[in-house]
Order: structure tokens, then sequence, then C-alpha cells
């Protein structure tokens, strides 16, 4: 099978038949934001309920249209070194190879990719390899997009075979919804499996960051994608953000969590979604997210428990650790600036907060005194 790619929502209207209401609402929205997604995803829908996760997933929605958000939430720009290179993280290096995925998700942090004009992906990436290779502090590299696995195996195997060539890359990620989206470009193509078996070494493995956001996606045919990507020595991890009406239910995350560790998927990172254009109607409250995961946990074994929950801000990445009643204690598990790796950050308690931002400006106000990044000097602790 080779499911054929839909860009409109006139194939879309084609292949499930829409109402002429939410046709028009749709055809409204991806005027702004795009839509892309292909014949197996969607058949993965229940079209006939209009509150199907996977549908929310990846079909346009008018409450996209209501504002706010921005095109950066973590000011990604401020890192971009060369084009398609970002270098924000001692040990890390990002190459963005792509701005194309196997489905445009609804509530992408990168959606500027796909409706500015200014490309931020590259296609002749030597630049990025040169800079990574006179960075001897970066010891991963991440290959993200857009989605490096829409790339013909052989460009993709022309990067992977110069970056084995740089000495200190000990770790090659490669960020990518494929698995869900599309798992026939696993399967169908033995060539995939072959490079990355020869370039994911038992002393420098290959990871495949996936992103399964609900339990649904997780079907046989990408299961059997999975497991060829483990023959291949690949390590296959997941991360996903907590989606509003997608996977917003303890019950869900459990399913989740539980089937990740059952096929040797690790969970590796659940973010706060980004406030990027068009995503506040996804964005759960930052306490009520992590109360959903810590509920979930509690039919988890600890192989399933594995995950951060984490805010991707401009500052670094900052863990949500716990909570009372009155206060929330944050924790930056990676930062911008190294030494604030490991601070921890307590703030009152702000049920109505979205992002890190909320917090900060809830601080301001009270008129506390300022250390770096807005943050009161009561509550920062060393």
């Amino acid at each position: 099978m080779n499911p054929r790619y839909l860009h409109s929502i006139d194939e879309l209207d084609n292949l499930v038949g829409l109402m002429p209401k939410e046709r028009e609402e749709m055809e409204l929205v991806t005027k702004t934001f795009p839509f892309r997604a292909n014949e197996y995803y969607l058949s993965l829908i229940d079209w006939k309920n209009l509150h199907d996760p996977l549908r929310r997933i990846v079909v346009p929605d008018p409450r996209e249209l209501k504002g706010g958000g921005c095109p950066d939430p973590s000011c990604e720009n401020n890192f971009t070194k060369l084009p398609g290179l970002q270098h924000k993280y001692d040990q890390t290096g990002l190459l963005l190879l792509s701005d194309v995925c196997g489905g445009i998700c609804r509530f992408c942090f990168r959606k500027r990719l796909f409706i500015g004009c200014e490309r931020e992906t590259i296609r002749d990436v030597s630049a990025g390899l040169e800079y990574i290779h006179s960075h001897p502090e970066i010891t991963n590299v991440l290959l993200t997009g857009g989605d490096p696995l829409t790339l013909e195996t052989r460009r993709l195997e022309a990067v992977l075979k110069e970056l084995r060539e740089i000495d200190h890359v000990n770790i090659i990620r490669i960020g990518s919804k494929m698995p869900a989206y599309n798992p026939y470009r696993i399967l169908n193509d033995p060539s995939l499996a072959d490079v990355l078996a020869r370039y994911s070494t038992p002393a420098k493995r290959i990871y495949l960051m996936a992103h399964y956001n609900h339990p649904k996606e997780m079907t046989d045919v990408s299961m059997q994608a999975v497991e060829q990507l483990q023959r291949a020595g690949v390590i296959v991890v997941n991360q996903t953000p907590v989606l509003n009406e997608v996977n917003s239910d303890p019950a869900v995350f459990t399913q989740l969590f539980r089937k990740l560790s059952f096929a040797g998927v690790s969970p590796y990172y659940v973010f706060q979604c980004r406030p990027s254009m068009g995503n506040r109607f996804f964005q759960t409250p930052v306490e009520r997210s992590y109360e959903i995961i810590q509920h979930a946990w509690q039919a988890c074994s600890g192989l399933a428990k594995r995950a951060r929950f984490v805010m991707s801000h401009a500052t670094g990445k900052i863990e949500i650790v716990g909570k009372t009643a009155n206060h929330v204690f944050m924790r930056y598990h990676q930062a911008a600036d190294t030494a604030d790796i490991g601070k921890m950050l307590v703030f009152p308690s702000n049920p109505l907060a979205r992002w890190f931002d909320d917090y900060r400006h809830h601080a301001v106000h009270a008129g506390d005194t300022l250390l770096p990044f807005g943050i009161p000097k009561m509550h920062w602790l060393f």
C-alpha cells in the first residue's frame, strides 16, 4: 500500500464526504493554515464522531483562526547559526532537512514553515555539517524539519554518512511522525532499514523520536514499522504534547504510556503545547496537564513512567516537577545558558497559566524584585 496524499479540502470531501458548512469552515482555515494528510491516516478517523481525537490532530478547525500565539514561540530564530542549522544547547545541533511532513498537525509549533515564504530548511546541508564538525561540544545531532523521512532514502543516507564521519557526533536523532502518519514509508522501503542499520552502530546509535499523540495511532501496521526500525538497531522513543480534546484525559495517557512501553518504545518527553499561532484551543493549563500525567501514571509500571513533562521555552526546557495547593515547582532540565541547568523555580499556583510566561508575568505584576528572565528573587532556588 502506498497511501495517496491529500492537500485540499476538495480532495478530503471527495474521500469522506463533508457537510457543506464544515467544508466551508475548513476551506476558510486553509487560507491561513494549510492542510495535508493521507488516506491511511484519514482511514483511522471515525467520521461519524466530530470529536474523534485523530480528526482533531489533522483536520482543520475554525478555532485555529481565533487569534493568539506567535510564529516562533521558542525563539528558534535566536539560535539559528546558519540556514537550516540551530544550536541552542551545547551538546545538541539541529539540522532542518525538510519543510514537508507526512501530515500537517494542526498544533504544529513550526507551522510558520508551511505558511511563510522564507525557507528555514535547506537542501544543501554542507555548511551546517561543517559547523557541526567545527564544534566538538556537539555530541548529538537532531534531524528535523518538517519530517526527515519525507526525504528520499538516498538523500537521508548522504546526511547520515557525513555525520558518521564526524568523530564527536555520537548520537543521531531523527524526529518523525511517519510511524503514525504513514508507516508504509518504512515498510515499503527495505533500503531505509538497510541504511539505518548501517549507521546505527553498537557504540553510536540512531534514535527515532516518534510522535504518537494518541493510542489510536498505534495500529498493527504502525507497530510493524516500529519493529522494523528496532530490528535495524534504531532506538525508538516517543514524545507528545498534552492536547486538549485529543489526549487531555488521564485514561488516554495511561493507555498511550502502557502501549508504548509494551512495544519497547520509551516515553521520552511530554510537552506543554506551545503557544504557536492558532494553538490556544489545544493548550490545557500547565497545572492541569501535570495532573493528567500524574493520574495516568497511577496505572503504569516504571518503564511507562520515564517521560519528563517539560515546556520548551526560549530559555530552555523547563520541567514541571511538582505542585501543591498553593505552589508549582519547576526545574531547568536544559537551558540555553548552561549556568541555569538544574536551577529550581517556585511560583504561586496559577490554574489558568498555559505557558511559562504566564507565571513570569504574574510574578512581575506582584512587584517582587526580579532576577534574569523576570523571575522573582524569592522564587529562585539555588
